[in-house]
């Protein structure tokens, strides 16, 4: 007699603190902690936001058990007795953000604006372009026999 079995693969994703919004790979599954079923295994990218924390963006590997090795995971599948279940959980730790002072940022964006600004003398002359000529609309003219004049 052979058994019908199956695996079922679940990933749960836990943050501290709780209450993290979760993508994984860049579909929003809810909010830590939460769970959620997958198919294949391999590398996830996996992003978890809060108000008032730094993003956090992983890319999270999840390797495949022994019996989901090829050859061995065909007969974990079809002929194990009763379900397997694998069951992965990550934790993350999110870290508070980083408020900069407002002067700060202001003199960050003008440090950057001189470093961007180019000498008139090593810029390249570039003639401007021709203006584009305005197509002449014809004047509309009365239909012989209309009612209606313009």
């Amino acid at each position: 007699m052979i058994l019908s079995g199956c695996v079922q693969r679940r990933l749960t994703i836990a943050s501290n603190p709780p209450g993290a919004v979760v993508k994984v790979d860049d579909v929003e599954i809810g909010r830590t902690p939460v769970s959620t079923g997958f198919t294949y295994y391999g590398t996830r990218k996996i992003q978890l936001a809060k108000a008032g924390y730094e993003t956090l963006t992983v890319l999270q590997p999840v390797p495949a058990p022994w019996y989901q090795w090829p050859g061995i995971d065909f007969v974990s599948e079809h002929f194990a007795p009763g379900k397997i279940h694998d069951n992965r959980l990550f934790n993350y730790d999110l870290e508070p953000a980083q408020i900069v002072p407002t002067d700060q940022l202001l003199q960050r964006a003008e440090e950057l604006r001189r470093q961007s600004d180019i000498p008139a003398t090593a810029a390249p002359s570039v003639e401007p372009l021709p203006s584009p000529a305005t197509p002449e609309i014809p004047t509309p003219q009365p239909v012989p026999g209309s009612r209606f004049p313009l």
